[in-house]
């Protein structure tokens, strides 16, 4: 498991430099100048030293060597302020480009996924990868930017000082560093698992905020707050708990090297004044070396904090990497055909499919449609009526068997053109944020006024959308109040109506609709769908009495075909599933 644990953080750092080569000039900027920074900080002991030792008593003060020594030491000040200035915009551009890389590199693969990862996953979950677990990432990213180098460089820099100044007193130092060096490494191996615990607890709790938030209003109308709050209190407690444990071993780090810096400190003072007792270097050189002890200390606090919050940073960058590492959908074939001039010829040729394995849903299914053809899916909840439309769209892969449009495999017919060639009213409405307009036009963006607004009149939107403040410049969102669910409908409706395509997927398109406008959108499907291949699911029967030809599902296989008359004459299923929409 450990073994695990470091493979996954090595490949997580191998990862990070292969985003981190094209901004190579910055980062050899910014080591450069952390360089400058340290070596002219260190060099200011060295003055302070200089400055005492020219101030030798009482009328005795060199002047001269002293006013060289403390220009000196403004210059130094001033070019380290330049120095740390140009290395944090450095670091700022280096870290916040890596980080638009990856989340650009992680929204890139959400839209290649294939829909099975988008249905195991919440929406919540994968929102966390992108935003939080990227924050944190980017978070640890600039703190490692901006102080592992300085604080490394510190290090080597002060322990090159003190050996100038007096070997013997430096192996004092180098001496108590390893304790330092034990805490850093007791504290990462500790934190990161805690931390990847910690990430993963936040991620199953955005998830719930997201599902509680979208679906107020049913948990508000089963009275399921309790219910909910319960489950949540859950998450939370367990985020607390693994939060704690992470905190807890970072915590230790500062009092654990502060007391080791101390150690350093006074070891330093005490060999030092004891050679300096006996001659062996100056009051300026002693005061020197305490400041370089001092320095050298200092880095081991910073760096057991960076490697604290590198280890919160590599658990996330591990899961946001994961994401974009996941299998994306199978591109299309190199040798692809675009479907053209299609005419609306289908063919469903011995087609299995299962979401899970070891649960069989459609199996062996068969269907010749002809062009023009009105087909509609009948058949009780789960019979596999939707997976046949997803099937159809290729949203989904079939596991054996194969699907034919105009003759051609669609495994080997890009995905674009099989798609644009179908028009598909689900019940479930989609509207992105934006305006009317723009909603009704997405199949269509160069489609004119009169085409767009011929659309919504034949959706029977028009009216309604006239009486709303803006009319068709009106913003909504997806998830907006402003309209009703039938009206969201129509609009989806009518961006079908502008985009005429050759086929039809209609799936409970008519279901938010009210029975009036449900008549008179119908009178326009029918329009429509003259001269198109339709396919239309329906829970009432009574709107599919005029398909060319009913198929009947159940467990995932079509049991009875035909049109309406024939199936009530063979009185079997169908003719059950009919009578009983009129059973007192």
């Amino acid at each position: 498991m450990a073994d695990q644990k470091q493979a996954s953080k090595r490949t997580t750092m191998r990862r990070l430099g292969t985003y981190m080569k094209p901004y190579w000039f910055y980062l050899a900027a910014s080591i450069l100048m952390s360089l400058v920074s340290v070596s002219l900080t260190l060099y200011i002991p060295i003055l302070t030293g200089n400055a005492i030792d020219c101030i030798v008593g009482p009328d005795k003060v060199q002047f001269e060597g002293l006013l060289r020594v403390l220009i000196t030491m403004g210059l130094s000040i001033a070019v380290t302020g330049i120095a740390q200035w140009v290395m944090n915009v450095c670091n700022n551009k280096m870290t916040y480009s890596i980080v638009r890389d990856v989340r650009h590199d992680a929204i890139q693969k959400i839209e290649q996924l294939p829909l099975k990862y988008i249905d195991a996953h919440t929406s919540g979950e994968i929102v966390n990868h992108v935003i939080t677990d990227v924050d944190q990432f980017a978070d640890g990213l600039l703190m490692g930017f901006t102080q592992l180098f300085t604080s490394i460089m510190t290090i080597l820099g002060t322990l090159i000082f003190m050996l100038t100044i007096h070997p013997g007193v430096t192996l004092v130092v180098v001496g108590i560093t390893p304790l330092s060096l034990f805490v850093a490494s007791f504290v990462a191996r500790k934190t990161y698992h805690l931390f990847l615990e910690q990430s993963e607890r936040r991620g199953e709790q955005t998830g719930i905020i997201d599902e509680m938030i979208g679906n107020q209003k049913v948990v508000q109308a089963f009275s399921k707050e309790k219910d909910i709050l319960k489950s949540f209190d859950e998450k939370n407690e367990s985020l607390k708990a693994c939060s704690l444990k992470a905190i807890f071993f970072s915590s230790i780090t500062n009092p654990a090297t502060r007391f080791v810096n101390s150690m350093v400190y006074a070891g330093v003072g005490i060999a030092g004044a004891i050679v300096a007792i006996h001659g062996g270097m100056s009051i300026g050189q002693l005061t020197s070396f305490l400041g370089y002890a001092n320095q050298y200390t200092k880095p081991f606090n910073e760096i057991s904090g960076v490697i604290t919050e590198l280890q919160n940073a590599f658990a996330c960058a591990g899961r946001i990497f994961a994401l974009i590492d996941e299998e994306p959908q199978l591109p299309d074939d190199e040798d692809a055909v675009v479907l053209e001039n299609v005419g609306g010829q289908v063919d469903i040729q011995e087609v299995s499919f299962s979401y899970q394995p070891e649960v069989p849903l459609l199996t062996d299914v068969s269907l010749h449609v002809k062009p023009g053809q009105r087909i509609a899916i009948v058949g009780p909840t789960g019979c596999g009526k939707t997976t046949l439309i997803n099937l159809l769209m290729r949203f989904y892969d079939v596991d054996a068997g194969a699907i034919l449009v105009e003759e051609k495999d669609i495994r080997h017919v890009t995905r674009e053109s099989l798609r644009n060639s179908y028009g598909m009213v689900l019940q479930d409405t989609w509207l992105k944020t934006g305006t009317i307009r723009e909603n009704i036009c997405m199949g269509r963006p160069d489609a004119s006024e009169e085409e767009m607004i011929e659309a919504a009149k034949l959706a029977h939107a028009h009216s309604f959308i006239k009486r709303l403040p803006q009319g068709y410049d009106t913003m909504i969102r997806e998830n907006s109040d402003s309209l009703s669910q039938g009206q969201k409908q129509l609009l989806c409706i009518a961006r079908v109506m502008l985009t005429h395509p050759p086929m039809l997927i209609l799936d409970e398109a008519t279901s938010s609709i009210d029975t009036r406008t449900e008549i008179r959108i119908q009178k326009a499907f029918h329009h429509l769908m003259e001269g198109r291949t339709s396919f239309i699911v329906a829970h009432r029967l009574s709107t599919i009495k005029e398909a060319d030809m009913i198929l009947v599902m159940k467990d995932g296989n079509i049991i009875e075909q035909g049109n309406h008359e024939q199936l009530l004459q063979n009185r079997g299923f169908y003719y059950e599933l009919y009578n009983s929409q009129f059973a007192s």
